[in-house]
């Protein structure tokens, strides 16, 4: 069967939400070695996290508006940066830019015990992705600039940015534990994207090009 991106509109009606589900971490585990990874993936239904007009195109792996001048970022991408993230069971994770709350559905689900705490500046998205995200009981959706973090909650054991900042972040890394990693996509346009990895001292690794929506202030 062809590949969930390469799918017709005709054609995805035929085929159940699961199904579409299954071919799309199929084509992810091309990618992605940490099957804890793609079993959260497994856990977390995309089609609650995009507009019911767009439900029937959830398991295609492309990025997907949400309102706001805001999108649902890429499978492919959402994937990778959870890997990168390395997170683990009881970690204490901070993101910035929540979105449709996808990310943080998809974090929630490896932090077990832990707990994911997201920030959205936009509060008609906030509100929304508090009520997506009901059930998801180890989340925290705040509804403020994040640009700063969120320093009443620090440290955190793990940050993940899901917007493209114009400049390094670095005050964040006050907000991460030692040791600990952060990741930003860095650029304007089209940014690469940073991954801080804090141990005494702080390593950058750059991960490839992206593209997200600009990571905004109030």
């Amino acid at each position: 069967m062809a590949a969930p991106y390469l799918l017709k509109k005709f054609e995805i009606t035929l085929i159940n939400m699961d199904k579409l589900r299954e071919i799309l971490i199929g084509h992810l585990s091309v990618l992605i070695k940490d099957k804890s990874v793609l079993k959260a993936f497994e856990k977390v239904s995309r089609e609650d996290f995009v507009p019911e007009e767009l439900k029937e195109y959830a398991y295609l792996d492309k990025p997907l508006p949400i309102g706001e001048e805001a999108t649902i970022s890429q499978p492919t991408t959402v994937a990778i940066m959870t890997e990168a993230l390395e997170v683990d069971k009881g970690h204490k994770v901070l993101e910035i830019g929540t979105g449709s709350g996808y990310q943080a559905a998809i974090l929630s689900k490896l932090v077990g015990p832990g707990k994911v705490y997201t920030v959205e500046i936009n509060k008609t998205l906030a509100k929304r992705a508090k009520e997506t995200l009901k059930s998801y009981k180890n989340i925290q959706v705040f509804s403020k600039d994040g640009s700063e973090g969120l320093p009443e909650q620090a440290p955190f054991d793990r940050i993940i940015v899901t917007a493209g900042a114009p400049e390094e972040p670095l005050s964040l890394l006050d907000q991460l534990t030692d040791p600990g990693i952060m990741l930003v996509p860095v650029g304007v346009g089209t940014q690469i994207l940073k991954k801080y990895i804090k141990d005494k001292m702080v390593v950058v690794e750059d991960l490839g090009v992206f593209a997200f929506v600009p990571l905004k202030k109030t």
